[in-house]
């Protein structure tokens, strides 16, 4: 992931944390060095639906897919759709390539590492939706200008889904999500929320698998979760 100055998403510093966390286990190395090369995101170039997957189809991108789960599901309920997942950790890219094995998923492609490198080089108008949840809030104020959801980021979000797309934000970290909605507001040019009373955002959606982050937030620490979702005008 990137870091930007304010406005400007073209410059770059990295907006994640540690890539690595417990040793992985001789199975998950396994994925890595196998089934990886065959699912991975051309390192340059354009990323489209007809490179990755040989045609046209819907693109979908989740930013930061943890554990894979929420992307795993989408994929399974949406065989004729294209996905795309960016996740920095390697322990999360191995937990995601599991997940691909054992469901038999053709339609995921995955970027272990920058999700924004890959994102930038997606055609304008190019993706039907995309998938930013649970982020690292980076609650330190001096951490602010980490945050994925910040100006630079959120003008490229917006510039690479077509009219109708939609970005679906999660989070329950409420420092995180005042933020989040501060900087939406400088976005209704772009962006129609799509809400219909306090539900809207207190209740996950239809169709919007649980991750295991998102569960861990409420079974362990009791925390309120937030959905929201922004349909590109």
């Amino acid at each position: 992931m990137t870091a930007f100055k304010e406005g400007d998403p073209t410059t770059i510093n990295r907006l994640y944390g540690r890539s690595q966390g417990k040793p992985l286990r001789s199975g998950q190395q396994d994925l890595i060095d196998r089934l990886l090369p065959q699912i991975a995101v051309p390192p340059e170039g354009p990323v489209t639906a007809e490179r990755l997957f040989g045609f046209d189809r819907p693109l979908h991108f989740e930013i930061g897919f943890g554990g894979g789960e929420h992307m795993a599901e989408r994929a399974d309920m949406l065989p004729d759709h294209g996905f795309i997942g960016a996740e920095p950790f390697v322990n999360g890219v191995a937990q995601a390539l599991t997940h691909v094995r054992d469901r038999t998923l053709a339609n995921v492609r995955i970027q272990h590492g920058d999700a924004l490198e890959v994102l930038r080089r997606v055609p304008d108008g190019g993706l039907t939706m995309l998938y930013l949840l649970h982020p690292d809030p980076w609650p330190k104020n001096k951490h602010v200008k980490r945050r994925m959801m910040n100006d630079g980021p959120v003008r490229m979000i917006a510039d690479k889904l077509k009219p109708g797309g939609e970005f679906r934000f999660g989070t329950d970290h409420a420092v995180y999500l005042r933020h989040a909605l501060m900087v939406m507001r400088r976005f209704t040019d772009e962006f129609e929320w799509i809400v219909d009373g306090r539900d809207s955002w207190s209740n996950r959606p239809s169709g919007w698998p649980e991750t295991r982050y998102e569960n861990k937030a409420r079974t362990v620490y009791g925390h309120e979760v937030w959905y929201f979702r922004f349909r590109r005008k």
